[in-house]
């Protein structure tokens, strides 16, 4: 199945790649894994300006959608330039608060909303309880201003967070999030927020893999085409080609799985659930894979810390396995089907 995005989308995709590309996104992120989130913010602060976050928000809360296709062009965009900080997080809550609004829970909407939409303020969130491993602790905590816990039939506001860990991807830091806090809802609409929440974030997330796995196989192309040995490029040899070749083929089955995922999620109903869990693994698999291509084509130098390719190599390790692995995904197309 081919999807093919509009004049309008692409042109979208191009106005966020030159402006990510003259933000300096890599300096960002070394920036923000250090804990000094400013340079981080900044970017953010234009993609709020751009519509990024405003894109899962309806028009009735500063929003501009829902809209699930343009999410996913956007995050491939910021998967391709390695941006920093809680960015599914802050989609998925978006997503979250929004169907509150829907279910006849409008408060938090109006009050949270429109700081999330316009990119003014992060926010973070944890889901427990929604059957893909998720987990309880939060990435970025200490950046957000907007600190969601949801799950086993509760939405609430945390008052804060305990202690900051590295994670596998250093632009990545996760908390643990207080107990208490406000109580947003409770019940069936609170775990029908959480769900519709998970389904934001595992599209943003299969996005974003495929963003970083462009951005890794690009790269690696580039390194292989100027290396020499025997006095040619490396990447005249077989061997490299037909690696660099599985990559590309697993990132093109990959790319209509995302997008149609997003166009399910978009029509709702029970098919959103098989596509999205497609998207989820399939995207993961080709950002790893293409991971691991890139740092043996790289050789040596694909271990250097302070050599950019880490950042993408990492994100996509860490991504893999975000908001719930390829095993659990997989059994949501298994529940998914006997129901």
């Amino acid at each position: 199945m081919r999807f093919l995005l509009d004049d309008e989308q692409r042109a979208f995709a191009r106005s966020l790649d030159g402006m990510l590309t003259a933000a300096g996104t890599s300096a960002a992120a070394r920036a923000w894994a250090a804990g000094e989130h400013a340079p981080g913010l900044a970017v953010w602060r234009g993609l709020g300006a751009a519509g990024v976050f405003a894109l899962a928000a309806p028009e009735e809360h500063a929003g501009l959608g829902p809209l699930p296709v343009e999410t996913a062009v956007a995050f491939v965009e910021l998967g391709r330039h390695a941006v920093p900080g809680p960015l599914v997080e802050t989609v998925a809550s978006v997503a979250l608060l929004s169907r509150l609004a829907e279910l006849g829970a409008p408060d938090a909407a109006k009050r949270l909303l429109p700081g999330l939409a316009d990119g003014s303020a992060v926010a973070t969130l944890t889901l427990a309880g929604t059957g893909t491993g998720t987990g309880t602790r939060a990435l970025d905590a200490d950046a957000a201003a907007v600190l969601l816990a949801a799950g086993d039939g509760d939405v609430r506001l945390a008052p804060g967070h305990t202690d900051l860990r590295a994670s596998l991807d250093p632009a990545r830091r996760s908390a643990a999030l207080l107990p208490g806090g406000e109580r947003l809802a409770s019940g069936a609409h609170a775990d029908a927020a959480a769900r519709r929440a998970l389904d934001w974030a595992a599209l943003a997330t299969a996005a974003q893999c495929l963003g970083v796995g462009y951005a890794l196989l690009d790269r690696t192309v580039a390194y292989v085409r100027g290396r020499t040995q025997f006095g040619v490029p490396v990447g005249s040899f077989q061997a490299v080609k037909h690696r660099l070749a599985d990559v590309l083929l697993g990132l093109a089955f990959a790319r209509p799985l995302v997008f149609g995922a997003a166009v399910s999620l978009a029509g709702g109903g029970r098919q959103a659930d098989v596509d999205l869990a497609a998207a989820k693994v399939a995207a993961g698999e080709a950002a790893h894979h293409a991971a691991r291509a890139a740092l043996q084509l790289h050789g040596a130098l694909g271990y250097t810390a302070e050599y950019d390719l880490s950042l993408w190599l990492l994100k996509a390790r860490a991504l893999r396995g975000a908001w719930g692995g390829a095993g659990e995904w997989r059994g949501r197309v298994v529940r998914a089907s006997r129901e």
